[in-house]
């Protein structure tokens, strides 16, 4: 015997037209209040079997349709999933092995996943079917992996993706090396074979702990299914706390399908994992002290601002202690380039100034950053006058790369908000004023006289339409450097790139979890035309899903940063660096978006004005420059202020 229930939900908003007899009789069984039908399943009443389903999966879809736009809606329909499992209960609760992935899932919070389904996910996949959780299914795992990192960027949560066993786990490893490179908070949940066959080379067995173990912040095999729950309750306190990165739970198909134990939630108590998020009070004292002494400070701020929600903080130090901010690629966002305190972007294609300030400085009060080497240049002679504070909640980070003077281990929010309350304000005219001769000698600039249209001049009127207000992502390669250089950041979380590892391919599917994150801004993937050849695919998604993403492709058909240094250090033999690509506007049609190409100055203003007026996904193929390079350039193995390229736009 069989109980279907029918849907409790009053279904006047929800109500079918009754088509066949099975529909007539379901509606009629509703008009006289049945909730509830007893009964088993066979060939001749297979029909109305069938309309019951179709009722209730009608009532589901409405109201999914209604949980991004009423929050009401979707309190409600979390509470009614989870009403069977009370989170404060103190007893233990049995479940199958799937269902308490989806329960738990709900318990932490998701509302959003990423993934693509397979033979050993089918069980989880199956759950997921009626789960109050919005899923995007990408056209590629790694495209998927890079949805769940951006939608983690904007909106500081935890990203969720799921992948099958095999070659769908193995799609995944590029897209946990970049979170795990720019310290973004994901939790991938893998499909195994059964425990049995592992080992047996079985159909789409890898060693999936095996090979994320270095890229992921901590990865599990499950064994047991009592470990189930808990393993996902520890992922996302991993994943989250301290400084962010993915982490990876291999789930095989036979846990998924078994009893498993849900126990009550409890605080999680790890003893191999804690972080001091307070700083040393010593070492905050000596941190003010050198800020309060030093006549020539910069603050050197990296993602880890933009991680903690220190914005503010920063903000109110710089502007308390009258200190100018640089930022890496990284801590663009955290804060307002249009103030006065604005250095800009530091490093290899960083600004002139910043560089500047930094190598003449006294005093270097890096947060949040890890003295990269596109931000360094030559390490014995980076910021050679300057005491070096770092204030990082990763000790490992502190003295890794360069001598640090004055270590400051813990959270940038309260460790910045410790030493506001001990800083004084310094006028600090003279070097001010020399900040401002190198700004004014050495802007970022192009030849804004040309003909032929100017990568740079597309992004600068695209900042001047928007207002500076769009969420922007890109690929890697020239158009991403330009994106730093010529598009200006007011707020966190709104440049969402590939900074550590450096992935080609990242802009598109990191447009469409921006989007997902923030329905109702503007998302505009800047990308390249080999990085957006990688994972164009992914348009198919945001037509699918009808996400407004605009992308405006900067196309030199070239691998742009590639041939740069082909030119300038291999003697412009130019080995495999030009590609064929398509007609990318048509291509965009074919795939149900709008496309557009541009390869005059005169239709930039337009071309931008008609895609920023689309509300479908929209591709803007530029068709600029192809021998432009990204200036200035600090090459490989020079200092910091040897940078090539001021001469050619030098202001006298």
């Amino acid at each position: 015997m069989e109980t279907l229930t029918l849907s409790q939900v009053s279904p006047a908003p929800f109500s079918i037209v009754p088509k066949t007899g099975s529909d007539v009789i379901v509606a009629m069984l509703i008009e006289h209040g049945v909730d509830t039908v007893f009964g088993y399943t066979g060939a001749s009443v297979m029909p109305l079997f069938d309309a019951i389903f179709r009722y209730n999966k009608r009532i589901i879809d409405a109201i999914r349709r209604e949980i991004d736009d009423n929050p009401f809606v979707k309190n409600k329909l979390q509470e009614l999933y989870m009403s069977k499992n009370d989170k404060n209960s103190v007893e233990t609760i049995k479940k199958v092995g799937a269902q308490a992935i989806v329960d738990t899932l709900i318990e932490q919070g998701v509302e959003t996943m990423f993934g693509y389904l397979g033979g050993v996910v089918l069980p989880l996949f199956d759950k997921l079917y009626e789960a109050p959780i919005n899923f995007i299914i990408p056209r590629h795992e790694q495209g998927g992996c890079h949805m769940a990192d951006a939608y983690a960027r904007a909106t500081g949560k935890v990203g969720v993706v799921i992948a099958t066993s095999g070659p769908g786990s193995t799609n995944l490893v590029t897209g946990l090396a970049t979170a795990m490179m720019d310290s973004v908070p994901i939790v991938a949940l893998t499909g195994q074979v059964r425990t049995s066959l592992i080992g047996n080379d079985a159909f789409q067995e890898a060693d999936t702990t095996g090979i994320t173990r270095p890229i992921t912040k901590h990865n599990m095999i499950i064994k047991n299914p009592d470990d189930l729950v808990p393993a996902i309750r520890e992922a996302f306190y991993i994943a989250g706390t301290g400084r962010p990165g993915p982490v990876l739970i291999d789930i095989p198909v036979d846990m998924q399908l078994a009893e498993c134990s849900i126990p009550p939630m409890d605080k999680i108590d790890m003893p191999g994992f804690k972080h001091h998020p307070g700083g040393h009070a010593r070492q905050i004292d000596t941190a003010a002290k050198a800020v309060n002494e030093s006549k020539k400070p910069v603050l050197y701020v990296g993602g880890g601002v933009i991680i903690s929600g220190a914005s503010e903080e920063l903000r109110t130090l710089a502007q308390k202690a009258n200190i100018p901010v640089t930022t890496t690629l990284m801590g663009l966002g955290s804060y307002d380039q249009n103030q006065p305190e604005s250095l800009d972007m530091l490093g290899m294609h960083g600004s002139a100034y910043a560089n500047y300030a930094v190598q003449h400085s006294d005093l270097l009060i890096s947060v949040g950053a890890r003295f990269d080497d596109r931000v360094t240049g030559h390490l014995p002679t980076f910021a050679p006058h300057a005491k070096i504070v770092h204030i990082d909640l990763d000790p490992a980070n502190i003295g890794k790369n360069i001598h640090t003077d004055i270590p400051v281990v813990g959270d940038a929010k309260q460790v910045l908000a410790a030493i506001i309350d001990k800083v004084e304000y310094k006028p600090r005219k003279e070097w001010f004023e020399t900040i401002a001769t190198w700004k004014a000698k050495h802007p970022f600039t192009y030849d804004k006289n040309a003909d032929i249209v100017k990568p740079q001049f597309v992004i600068e009127e695209l900042y001047r339409q928007t207002k500076g207000d769009a969420i922007i992502c890109t690929g890697v390669g020239q158009h991403q450097m330009w994106s730093a250089q010529f598009y200006k950041y007011s707020h966190p979380r709104q440049f969402i790139t590939s900074g550590g590892l450096g992935t080609m391919g990242y802009g598109l599917p990191a447009a469409i979890g921006a989007q997902i994150a923030n329905p109702g801004k503007l998302v505009i993937d800047i990308d390249g035309d080999s990085s957006f050849n990688m994972t164009l695919t992914e348009l198919s998604t945001a037509v699918m899903y009808k996400l407004p993403i605009k992308v405006v492709l900067i196309n030199n058909g070239y691998m742009g940063m590639v041939r740069q240094w082909q030119e300038l250090f291999y003697g412009q033999r130019y080995s495999q660096s030009s590609l064929i690509s398509p007609d990318f506007a048509n291509l965009a049609k074919a795939f149900g978006c709008v496309g557009i190409t541009v390869n005059k100055k005169d239709q930039v203003a337009g071309a931008l004005q008609q895609m920023l007026a689309e509300t479908q996904p929209c591709v803007v193929d530029f068709q600029v420059d192809a021998k432009e390079n990204v200036w200035p350039m600090v090459p490989a193995g020079k200092s910091l202020h040897e940078m090539d390229g001021l001469d050619i736009f030098e202001i006298a």
